[in-house]
């Protein structure tokens, strides 16, 4: 931080002038004190805040006369009536200042307990050389500078500061805690840069600023971690800063809590502590508060106010990205800064592909994005299917519309979601009909990997689960649960613990999914094999038939590209395969490949060459009625 000129050079002439003291002492001489000036300087700050004694004020200017003046290095060795001794001892200053006390020269004493000078050897203490740490001798020149030591560990947060009222009213009991000394404060829920916007914004209330660290840079050793917690300590009563501490969540997360308790217990600083639930902690008097994500109405006022004059042309679309995308203030600021455009139409357009981009690392983490291209067109499904797709689309569309200018959204306790299970045979277009919808509307579609959500572990699956549905919701994404069934299959008699843990994962999903604000869709090639209360809280349900000789000749007619070279290739002969949609688009596929081979197009024996090798594939025999005429 940096004073004002004029304090920097007032604090330079009493910082003189208490070291004119100590080198009339070293001298024999005597010395008569300048009256007292009302203004706190830097000598003034470490003596209130670290309570030192009289005699300690002076050893700590001995120990910075050293530094700052080059004579002073003479009068230690004088002094001490030995020409290699030019340096400050406590045995020196026992022997030269008046009111010398041995308590000061102890570990516990504030000299050594604080940090503020060093002790060369501790085995000879007394003629030991002592050395002024240089964080203190820094500040006592008025540079308030951080610890280099505690970079890479602790770091000072830098940025705006930017809530939404309800997260600044937040911040503000926050505050009020601090001034009341509440000494640990949890702020839970909602987003890791929430939780951080409002933890600055309390100590900014307070007059301090911020230092940050993470759950994971704090040591793992209870002795490096109280060397850590006494370093802040000191520098945080020196710089007056609140330190934050994100509790990150992670598999190694019950060893993360307990180094974090342990830094609690030992750290006598305020402390505000970030985490998605509350933590058990030590004795220390704490409070906690929750953090809900800031409501539809909040973020469609952050994108006005972001948009200023711009926002007038948007019409409803400043209410789709507020319902969609659970963007934090400085994220929206970042999101308007990127587009452009002036044009109204494009300008929305940016927006909401801006929201897209800004909002994927996050989940990324934790699932595969699927690029999503396939239109309507690609579909071929009875007219009741299709009816019931639309549906959905026209209501993730027009969400905002229901639940908040309809007022629904008032109305409804659970999540404003939605949900669906797409259920029929493998190859019936479940998967595709989810990614018509992510095109249709503009959304991310991400793939759910099983394998890296269910955990043998007690617990594992249910905090991965939690970690892609907050995610998720953020990002406005479309969450695809393929083979559903096995993940929200349905719950057993317990016999066992085994038993007993599965069915806790099933209970925590249908909880998460009854609270979820986003798009949820699970396919599965098992219906009757999903947990029945699943169904209950899911709004649609799409039953993908297999396809009969009319909808493949279809699907047969739409799998060929425009591009594609055709020789006398007869589509209402391809629909007699009985085959579903998916196996037809592997034997176009590898039909076109054998083809390639050769000068032609595509041509009727390339088909049932691929057709062949799809059948054994399928562990089926290809009959001669479905290929009759081919040839």
């Amino acid at each position: 931080m940096s004073a004002p000129t004029g304090w920097l050079e007032a604090n330079q002439r009493h910082l003189g002038r208490a070291l004119d003291e100590v080198r009339a002492l070293l001298q024999r001489q005597p010395f008569e004190a300048a009256s007292g000036d009302e203004t706190t300087f830097a000598l003034d700050a470490v003596t209130r805040v670290f309570n030192l004694t009289s005699f300690e004020r002076k050893v700590l200017l001995l120990c910075a006369g050293v530094e700052l003046d080059s004579k002073f290095a003479a009068l230690c060795a004088e002094a001490q009536g030995d020409p290699a001794a030019g340096y400050p001892t406590f045995s020196l200053a026992l022997g030269a200042f008046p009111d010398a006390h041995w308590s000061a020269v102890t570990p516990g004493g504030a000299l050594r307990r604080w940090r503020l000078v060093d002790v060369a050897d501790s085995h000879i203490v007394t003629r030991s050389r002592l050395s002024i740490d240089e964080r203190v001798l820094h500040f006592l020149t008025g540079i308030d500078a951080f610890d280099e030591r505690l970079a890479g560990i602790i770091e000072p947060f830098e940025g705006e500061v930017s809530l939404v009222p309800s997260h600044d009213s937040i911040a503000s009991r926050v505050a009020k805690w601090c001034g009341a000394g509440v000494s640990v404060i949890q702020i839970c829920g909602g987003d890791e840069a929430t939780r951080r916007q409002i933890a600055a914004a309390a100590a900014r209330r307070l007059g301090a600023s911020l230092a940050v660290a993470t759950s994971h840079a704090i040591p793992a050793a209870p002795r490096d971690a109280d060397a850590l917690a006494r370093l802040w300590e000191r520098d945080a009563s020196l710089s007056g800063a609140i330190l934050f501490v994100e509790c990150e969540a992670t598999a190694g997360e019950p060893a993360s809590a307990e180094i974090v308790r342990h830094f609690v217990d030992r750290d006598g600083a305020p402390l505000l502590l970030g985490a998605r639930e509350r933590r058990a902690l030590s004795s220390r008097r704490s409070r906690a508060v929750d953090v809900a994500a800031a409501g539809t109405a909040e973020r469609r006022q952050l994108w006005q106010s972001a948009l200023g004059d711009a926002a007038a042309g948007l019409n409803g679309e400043i209410d789709a990205l507020a319902m969609h995308f659970r963007l934090s203030p400085s994220a929206v600021i970042d999101a308007v800064d990127e587009t452009g455009s002036s044009d109204p139409q494009l300008l929305g357009d940016a927006l909401w592909q801006a929201c897209r981009v800004r909002t994927r690392q996050r989940i990324e983490e934790l699932a595969r994005r699927v690029d999503s291209r396939a239109t309507w067109d690609d579909l071929v499904l009875p007219a009741q299917q299709l009816a019931t797709l639309r549906e959905i689309a026209a209501a993730v569309r027009y969400r905002s519309v229901v639940y908040e200018r309809w007022g629904f959204g008032r109305r409804e306790w659970r999540g404003l979601g939605l949900s669906a299970l797409f259920s029929g045979p493998s190859g019936t277009g479940k998967t595709l009909a989810a990614e018509v919808l992510a095109n249709e509307l503009q959304l991310d579609l991400y793939a759910i990997d099983l394998s890296g959500v269910v955990s043998k572990y007690i617990g594992e699956t249910e905090k991965n689960l939690r970690r892609i549905f907050d995610a998720a919701e953020e990002g406005g994404a479309i969450l695809l649960f393929d083979e559903a069934d096995a993940l929200f299959g349905k719950r057993s008699e317990v016999r066992d613990s085994h038993d007993r843990y599965a069915n806790i994962e099933v209970s925590y999903l249908l909880q998460r999914m009854e609270a979820y604000h986003g798009i949820a869709i699970l396919t599965t090639n098992l219906r009757d094999a999903l947990d029945t209360a699943f169904l209950r809280r899911l709004r649609y349900v799409v039953q993908f038939p297999f396809p009969g000789v009319p909808e493949r000749e279809q699907i047969w007619r739409r799998v060929f590209p425009a591009e594609l070279p055709l020789d006398a290739v007869d589509v209402s002969k391809l629909a007699r395969l009985n085959v579903a949609g998916g196996n037809i688009r592997n034997i176009a596929l590898s039909a076109a490949f054998l083809a390639a081979r050769g000068d032609g197009g595509v041509r009727m024996a390339h088909l049932l060459d691929a057709a062949r090798g799809e059948y054994a594939k399928l562990e089926r025999t290809l009959n001669d009625v479905e290929v009759a005429g081919w040839l």
